[in-house]
């Protein structure tokens, strides 16, 4: 029963199609620059948090959350990076052999090209929403005039009441997106298992 799988695994691929198929190993040095760029979010969380470590008896409240939800956002992105650095490279490139492994994560074994799609949906609105939280603790700044049109000292804001608008209508574009993948992938899904029966 083994045999015709290990004959498949050690049959030899055209020339044109061996080149094809190997094109796919160009994909390795974005996923190297992705850890690279891993990295330099590690950088940030250090920074972000020795200087939420410094002011922990100067800061206010807010901006301590503001602090805290800076971190929060570096971490989603920090995972985000991990999904499409591991689900990218085991689902476009080549398998890790991880099946078995003590520290595999959960989602992936049953990763693929549907699944990380909708994971990176929602990791995106998730981001979205730690942004659009920024925003909204900062609120009470708008009608002032913007940060860097004024002298150092006088009260400021950093956003626009129309900056705040088009941030919550685009989150709730990503929160749209999200949902018109998902339903696709459903309606994928339960066709193939309709056609399934029928070979």
């Amino acid at each position: 029963m083994a045999q015709p799988a290990a004959a498949g695994a050690n049959r030899r691929l055209a020339p044109l199609p061996a080149l094809v198929f190997s094109s796919r190993w160009l994909q390795l040095p974005l996923y190297l620059g992705l850890i690279v760029a891993q990295g330099v979010y590690v950088v940030l969380f250090v920074k972000e948090l020795t200087h939420l470590i410094d002011g922990a008896f100067a800061l206010n409240e807010q901006q301590v959350m503001l602090i805290v939800l800076a971190l929060i956002d570096v971490v989603m992105i920090s995972n985000l990076l991990v999904m499409v650095i591991v689900g990218g490279y085991e689902t476009f490139v080549s398998r890790m052999g991880l099946q078995g492994h003590p520290d595999q994560p959960e989602w992936l074994s049953h990763v693929n090209a549907s699944v990380l799609k909708v994971k990176l949906a929602m990791a995106i609105i998730g981001i979205s929403s730690i942004h659009l939280l920024k925003t909204f603790i900062e609120a009470g700044q708008l009608g002032y005039p913007l940060c860097g049109t004024v002298e150092a000292g006088v009260r400021c804001s950093m956003y626009t009441a129309e900056g705040v608008k088009w941030q919550v209508i685009i989150h709730g574009l990503f929160i749209l997106s999200a949902i018109g993948i998902a339903y696709t992938d459903k309606v994928m899904a339960g066709t193939a298992m309709t056609k399934a029966p029928a070979h």
